[in-house]
C-alpha cells in the first residue's frame, strides 16, 4: 500500500508536521524537506527518510524542526557508534553510512557550482575517502565547567561531559583522560595534541593531508611559487624541493615565525595581509604557481582584483567552504579556466568538506 504523504498542520499542534519525506541533505548537515512551497531543514535525517517533525523556528522562507518520529527510515540510516551524538557538537553524520557521507559530499560540491558559480559543465572528481572514517584527528579543543569535560553541546556553550572521543586519536584520548584527571577548574580549555611542538594551525587528519599534498605536488609548475594563507608553512614546507623559491604570505605572527624556524634555503616568509603583500610579490617575483588556502569565509574582494589583474599561470584554491568556493570561482572565471576540481574528506563523520580547484589562466 503506498505511503500517503500528510502534510496537514492540526490544530492541536501547528508546529508538528506529519509525514515531511526528506529530499537530500544540506551542506551544514541538516536533512531538507518541502511542505507547502517552504523549505524546512532537519538536522540529523537523511535522504529518503520520512519522519514528523517538530518546528522550533519558523521564517516566511524557511523553518528549521527537530525529529520526532522517523516514519520510514533511509536504507543509508546507521547506529550511531558514538554515546554522545546529538547532544555532543562535533558530529554531524555518524547516523549515515560512510559511502552515503561521501556521496552526500559530492552533491553539495556539485550543487554549489552549479547554484552559486553557474558551472553546469563543470566535472567533479570523486571525492577521496579518508582512510580512518574514526580516530583520525591528531587534535582536538576541549572545555571545562568545573564538572564537566569534553565539548560544547550543539548550538550552546554547555560543556557534555566526555571521556573518550571516536574521532580522536588513542595518544589524543589518553591526553584527554589526563586532562580530566587532572580536574580541571570550571572555563579551562586545552587544545590537545599528538605532537605538542605543533602550536599554530596544522592540519587535523594526517592520512588525508597527505593526499592532499600528493595531488597538489603534481599540479606545481615553474620555478616560482607564492603560498597565501601559509600558515605555518604546511604546503610551502613540503613542496620547497619541487621549485627554486617559496614564498610564504599569512598574517598570523606566530605562526610565520614557526614556518621561518623550519624553513629551508629557498624559503621565504612574510607576515602580513595578503590583500595588501600579494600585488608587490606578484610584480616581483613572477610566480608560476600561487596556492591560496583561505578561511571559511574565502578570498576578499581585494585578493580576487590581485589574481584577475596579474594572472598567474597556475592558480591552486584549496577551500574549506563550498559556497565561498563557488562564489570566489565565478569572480575568477574571466580570467582563468578550471582544470579540475577534487574534494577530500578531511572530517568523516562532520558536514565539513575540504575541496581543491586546479585553475589555468585563460
Amino acid at each position: 500500500m503506498p505511503h500517503h504523504r500528510d502534510t496537514t498542520q492540526h490544530p492541536k499542534d501547528q508546529r508538528l508536521v506529519r509525514d515531511l519525506p526528506i529530499h537530500e541533505v544540506a551542506f551544514g548537515g541538516a536533512g531538507v524537506g518541502r511542505t507547502e512551497g517552504k523549505v524546512i531543514f532537519v538536522p540529523f535525517t537523511v535522504d529518503q527518510e520520512i519522519v514528523d517533525v517538530r518546528l522550533h523556528k519558523v521564517r516566511r522562507s524557511y523553518s528549521l524542526g527537530q525529529v520526532e518520529t522517523i516514519r520510514q527510515p533511509s536504507p543509508h540510516r546507521i547506529t550511531a557508534p558514538c554515546p554522545y551524538f546529538q547532544n555532543c557538537g562535533g558530529c554531524d553524520y555518524q547516523h549515515i553510512a560512510y559511502s552515503h557521507q561521501l556521496a552526500i559530499k559530492q552533491s553539495q560540491i556539485e550543487q554549489a557550482l552549479r547554484r552559486i558559480a553557474k558551472l553546469s559543465g563543470c566535472d567533479v572528481e570523486p571525492i577521496k575517502p579518508s582512510p580512518k572514517p574514526f580516530g583520525y584527528r591528531n587534535r582536538i579543543s576541549v572545555h571545562s565547567d568545573g564538572e564537566n569535560t569534553g565539548f560544547f553541546q550543539k548550538g550552546s556553550r554547555n560543556v557534555v561531559d566526555i571521556s573518550n572521543c571516536l574521532l580522536a586519536s588513542e595518544p589524543v584520548n589518553a591526553k584527554l583522560r589526563d586532562f580530566r584527571s587532572a580536574g580541571p577548574a570550571a572555563d579551562a580549555h586545552a587544545t590537545l595534541r599528538e605532537n605538542e611542538r605543533i602550536t599554530t594551525f596544522s592540519q587535523t587528519n594526517d592520512e588525508v593531508a597527505e593526499l592532499l599534498i600528493e595531488f597538489i605536488q603534481s599540479r606545481v609548475k615553474g620555478p616560482v611559487l607564492v603560498d597565501g594563507y601559509c600558515g605555518s608553512g604546511f604546503f610551502s614546507h613540503r613542496l620547497m624541493g619541487l621549485v627554486e623559491k617559496v614564498i610564504g604570505i599569512d598574517w598570523n605572527q606566530p605562526a610565520i615565525r614557526q614556518a621561518q624556524q623550519t624553513a629551508a634555503a629557498n624559503e621565504t616568509y612574510l607576515c602580513g595581509e595578503l590583500s595588501e603583500l600579494l600585488d608587490q610579490v606578484l610584480v616581483d617575483e613572477h610566480p608560476d604557481t600561487v596556492i591560496v588556502d583561505p578561511s571559511a569565509t574565502g578570498l576578499s574582494k581585494e585578493v580576487i582584483a590581485i589574481l584577475t589583474s596579474r594572472v598567474p599561470p597556475t592558480l591552486i584554491y584549496v577551500s574549506c567552504n563550498p559556497a565561498t568556493f563557488a562564489r570566489d570561482l565565478q569572480s575568477l572565471a574571466d580570467r582563468f579556466r578550471i582544470q579540475q576540481i577534487q574534494p577530500f574528506d578531511m572530517f568523516p563523520q562532520t558536514a565539513e568538506i575540504e575541496v581543491v580547484g586546479v585553475l589555468e589562466r585563460s
